[in-house]
């Protein structure tokens, strides 16, 4: 018998998160660590949930802020990278928590510093590199200075320079890439030069295991993030690996249930705004399901979910947590079946990819605005 399951609800496959990672771990040169990004809910997935099974197949995990980091202590000890900013106020907490944490400016690493040497803590650090990426992290230029401050830095410990991708995943152009790789071959030079010797090296995530390191091992560290929840960075890389016997399975299903069945007459509206008016008599279900919970206002006629293994327009406006969707074409249709917004229900599916084509965005984005809400049910 199934356990009472919740109304609505993310669904999470351990078997296809396991086989995931071990497709990367089989496409990894032996001797490479793997960190995997549980930053924004592990993509929405959960990132407690997710964490307890991954511990054992990953040598790190990589987070984004002091309350991601908070929270993933209270179900793993494993290695964190925090490789988002931490404000003066909460480094203390950081170091408390146990995590490396990556550096913004000099200023900060003064700070952790002064810090370190107040409660006597040598903390680790990596040093991210902006090779064309235009975002976090220093230029070639800030090297030298900012490798000088950390010699005279007793209460921090440089173990690790990164940087990441711009592009990659557009493998028809690997021009900036290659511009990437130049640039960050030049700072470890500079890194090596300046006295700082067998420290990690990592700009691979998804994108680039797939394309630049395969098999090679040319940095110490790969960084995983949506390949293991069973998505591909794009549609381009995914049908370069169409031939081969490396795939990824989606993680993810999002479900919940009718709440109510109903026949609406010819010309009568349906949700805010009257954007849909019934051309003839009309049946509906109503699914407690709205943008509040991730599904986007966006799809508003035009959205589809699934139930009874067919898919369902959504009709009028998605609403905060409630969407009209036709079921006319749905005879024994019923109050409390089961509804999949997400994933798949006999032969047909709806995917990230899909939603994200018609939202005019990426798959992280839709899978990364689930509500947190909404309770993670592992299978």
């Amino acid at each position: 018998m199934k356990k009472n399951l919740p109304l609505s609800y993310i669904e999470l496959s351990k078997k296809n998160l396991i086989h995931n990672i071990k497709q990367f771990r089989s496409l990894t040169k032996k001797g490479i660590k793997i960190s995997v990004a549980l930053k924004g809910n592990a993509y929405g997935h959960g990132q407690n949930e997710i964490a307890k099974i991954l511990e054992p197949y990953v040598d790190y995990f990589q987070i984004n802020s002091v309350e991601e980091l908070e929270l993933l202590r209270e179900v793993t000890t494993q290695k964190t990278f925090l490789f988002g900013y931490v404000q003066k106020a909460d480094l203390h907490r950081a170091i408390k928590l146990g995590c490396i944490l990556s550096i913004f400016t000099i200023r900060q690493l003064n700070e952790l510093n002064k810090i370190g040497q107040k409660f006597r803590v040598k903390q680790e650090v990596h040093i991210p590199f902006d090779a064309y990426l235009g975002r976090e992290g220093f230029l070639l230029s800030d090297l030298p200075k900012l490798f000088q401050e950390i010699k005279k830095s007793e209460y921090v410990k440089v173990s690790g320079i990164y940087a990441h991708f711009a592009n990659i995943e557009d493998t028809s152009n690997f021009t900036h890439a290659q511009k990437q790789i130049r640039e960050y071959k030049k700072a470890l030079q500079l890194t090596h030069k300046f006295g700082f010797k067998n420290i990690e090296t990592h700009i691979s995530a998804t994108s680039g295991s797939l394309v630049y390191e395969k098999g090679f091992g040319i940095h110490s560290i790969i960084r995983l993030g949506i390949g293991v929840y069973g998505m591909w960075p794009s549609e381009y890389l995914k049908s370069n690996y169409k031939n081969s016997k490396f795939n990824l399975k989606p993680v993810l299903s999002w479900k919940t249930k009718i709440a109510q069945i109903k026949i609406l007459p010819k010309g009568h509206s349906i949700g805010y705004g009257l954007t849909y008016i019934t051309k003839k008599k009309t049946k509906i279900a109503c699914i407690p399901q709205g943008y509040a919970d991730g599904f986007d206002r966006g799809l508003s006629n035009m959205g589809e979910v699934l139930i009874g293994g067919s898919r369902c327009k959504v009709l009028g406006r998605v609403h905060m947590n409630m969407t009209a969707v036709d079921v006319h074409h749905l005879a024994k249709v019923k109050r409390e079946d089961e509804v999949v917004l997400l994933g798949r229900q006999g032969r047909e599916e709806i995917t990230t990819e899909e939603l994200a084509k018609k939202l005019n965005t990426i798959n992280y984005e839709i899978t990364t605005r689930l509500s947190s809400l909404l309770p993670r049910v592992i299978i």
